[in-house]
């Protein structure tokens, strides 16, 4: 197995490059699709989360309501640390799963994870980062998810800056421009990954804890929504 990180800020388009590599035969284990798996109706994590914040987080038909939760956490730095307290342990548990899964195999390994600058994991062979202006990234999140521009400058601000995200960079993604821009560079970033070493079948996924972390739990986001 061959194990990369993928990040980029939220607007940066990480998933069509994610979907790209995907095309091209990765394995693609996104934290966002985990967090959004185990929020499904009926899951524990969904009970746990509404024993905490309220049956007014679960909508008619029985799904998370995210804008309510955001409503909550997002002013409330205790309420976002017990959301995290629920979410994060079920997230790290799962994507260890997927990717020890795939240890014994041949396959290049995406771990898409949208807060890897804040949250860096051992193993990892390289790390991708898809890059763009801030601008860019706000006129994005304007145009296309419908937000305000103060809160998606607020919501940039709360990430990695992006001169962090390229520091820890072995590959650059500039997404700045279009999907034909993309192509040329996916391509020659699949070669770069298939160029890795492969791991060693007896490799054993974790994350670097931070020093007073008390345990290798993953922390994939910081807020209860996809921050693509």
């Amino acid at each position: 197995m061959i194990l990369v990180g993928l990040t980029g800020g939220i607007g940066s388009g990480k998933s069509t490059v994610s979907a790209l590599l995907a095309e091209r035969g990765a394995v693609i284990v996104d934290a966002d699709a985990v967090v959004r798996d185990l929020q499904e109706p009926g899951s524990p994590v969904l009970a746990r989360m509404a024993e905490r914040f309220g049956a007014e987080i679960i909508a008619p038909d029985g799904s998370l309501d995210r804008a309510m939760v955001a409503s909550i956490v997002f002013a409330d730095p205790e309420a976002l640390k017990d959301l995290n307290g629920i979410v994060h342990p079920a997230v790290g548990a799962e994507m260890a799963r997927r990717v020890q899964a795939e240890v014994q195999t041949d396959h290049v390994v995406v771990m898409d994870i949208p807060l890897l600058t804040e949250n860096p994991r051992q193993g990892l062979q390289g790390v991708v980062v898809v890059d763009v202006p801030e601008d860019v990234q706000v006129d994005r999140l304007v145009r296309y998810r419908g937000f305000d521009e103060a809160d998606a400058r607020a919501r940039i601000a709360r990430q990695s800056t992006r001169e962090q995200r390229l520091a820890m960079a072995g590959f650059v993604v500039d997404n700045s421009g279009g999907v034909a821009d993309l192509e040329p560079q996916v391509e020659a970033l699949w070669a770069w990954l298939c160029g890795l070493p492969q791991l060693p079948p007896d490799f054993q996924y974790g994350r670097a804890p931070a020093e007073g972390e008390p345990a290798p739990e993953a922390a994939e986001a910081s807020e209860p929504a996809s921050d693509e």
